[in-house]
């Protein structure tokens, strides 16, 4: 392994993960891209860099279907034996299928999770596990089933967990929605095939890529890109997910404040929001949400996020809930329903250029917009209605966004007035 060059067996694309990875900086990895994002390499090679660095550590590999595993991940971890020089240090088994690295008798062991029973009796002769692999997740059935294998699994001792994927087409996949979460200790990698060397490919797969690109964009945004490209049923197609960086921030001027309130098991959930006007641009900068959550407690975290002179649209609902955070101090006005209120509040949000969501600072919005869609009737086919469920953020921006609507009718009526 020393003649190795790891600079030269990692794509660069990958050097930043693979920095974090050593420093154990973070428990979870998720890598998701399309195909030729090279994130099955990387995994590989990272499970034996960290059984060479961690003795007392083994590995387990999972797919959904025990079937699966020896043309796929077996093989692929026998090819980061090779690309990083210990091919004459690994022996395989075949039955069970696991690999041996000599030097140590550590272990790498491949299981299928569609036989518990085989999850639950996997047993060390020595040491421990450290380092878990899940390969194609959405193969998975949810994150339950992810729990269940890893408390079987890690006995004794921090792991670190990689998850890779291919996202799915619907953004509403339990993949897609859990990996918006923000989880702490979790650090979500995305890549595409344009991120590797072009000579790791090889010239056939990129004018298969560009074929695609020609003749089916929408394919091969999904299977190249690993873009979550819908189902065609989503509500917000001008959804942006990405950071808001402070330089942005400090440009932010006028905000716009939402509440919706939460009843029984529904959370409270509030909104501040910045409008570009010139680019019709909406912002997400903060947000707060929570279940249950005791009046004097709201009025902190709300009141907390607002700036000087601000002030928060409320759903109207519940005029004593709005009565009671303006005897707390906060300036809290209702908003103006009426009939068409609704469809007309999502039209507008939807008619935007972009809604632009950072999903570390609102992950709860992100969540909602991101995977709220339309219905479906009996044929499949799409229902123009808007669903009353999961959708506590999207209010609190409708409500917040209900002023800039007024005025913009305003001025249209007037226009109307004076002949124009």
């Amino acid at each position: 392994m020393g003649r190795v060059r790891l600079s030269e067996a990692i794509a660069p694309a990958y050097y930043p993960l693979h920095a974090d990875v050593r420093r154990k900086a973070h428990g979870e990895y998720w890598l998701s891209g399309g195909r030729g994002s090279g994130k099955s390499s990387f995994v590989s090679m990272e499970v034996l860099l960290t059984l060479i660095r961690q003795p007392e550590v083994n590995a387990a590999v999972f797919r959904r279907v025990g079937a699966t595993l020896r043309e796929s991940v077996f093989e692929q971890m026998l090819w980061a034996a090779g690309r990083l020089g210990i091919a004459g240090l690994i022996r395989p088994h075949l039955a069970p299928l696991e690999l041996e690295y000599l030097p140590t008798g550590q272990r790498v062991l491949f299981r299928g999770a569609d036989d518990p029973m085989k999850v639950k009796s996997i047993k060390l002769a020595q040491g421990r596990f450290g380092c878990l692999w899940f390969e194609e997740l959405t193969e998975f059935s949810g994150m339950e089933a992810i729990r269940s294998i890893k408390a079987s699994v890690v006995r004794g001792g921090d792991a670190v967990t990689f998850m890779s994927y291919n996202p799915p087409e619907s953004v509403s996949s339990w993949v897609n929605a859990e990996a918006l979460r923000g989880t702490e200790g979790r650090l979500l990698h995305r890549s595409d095939y344009r991120d590797m060397p072009r000579s790791w490919l090889g010239e056939g797969f990129i004018a298969d890529a560009e074929a695609l690109r020609k003749s089916d964009e929408r394919a091969y945004r999904h299977m190249y890109l690993g873009e979550c490209v819908g189902t065609g049923t989503q509500v917000f197609a001008n959804l942006e997910l990405r950071s808001i960086s402070r330089e942005e921030l400090e440009g932010f001027d006028r905000m716009y404040c939402g509440l919706d309130f939460g009843f029984a098991v529904d959370p409270d959930a509030f909104v501040r929001l910045h409008f570009d006007r010139r680019r019709r641009l909406l912002f997400f900068v903060d947000e707060f949400y929570a279940v249950r959550t005791p009046l004097d407690t709201l009025a902190r975290e709300v009141g907390g996020r607002m700036g000087e002179g601000e002030h928060v649209t409320c759903d109207s609902a519940d005029p004593r809930m709005i009565e009671e955070l303006r005897m707390r101090g906060m300036r809290a006005m209702p908003a103006k329903k009426g009939p068409g209120s609704v469809e007309r509040g999502m039209r507008q949000l939807q008619e935007l250029t972009g809604i632009v969501i950072d999903p570390r600072r609102c992950p709860n919005a992100a969540r909602e917009f991101s995977t709220y869609e339309y219905g479906r009737d009996r044929d499949g086919a799409p229902v123009a209605a808007y669903p009353d469920r999961n959708n506590h953020a999207i209010d609190a921006a409708r409500y917040a966004m209900e002023g800039v609507a007024l005025r913009r009718e305003a001025r249209a009526v007037d226009r109307t007035r004076l002949g124009f």
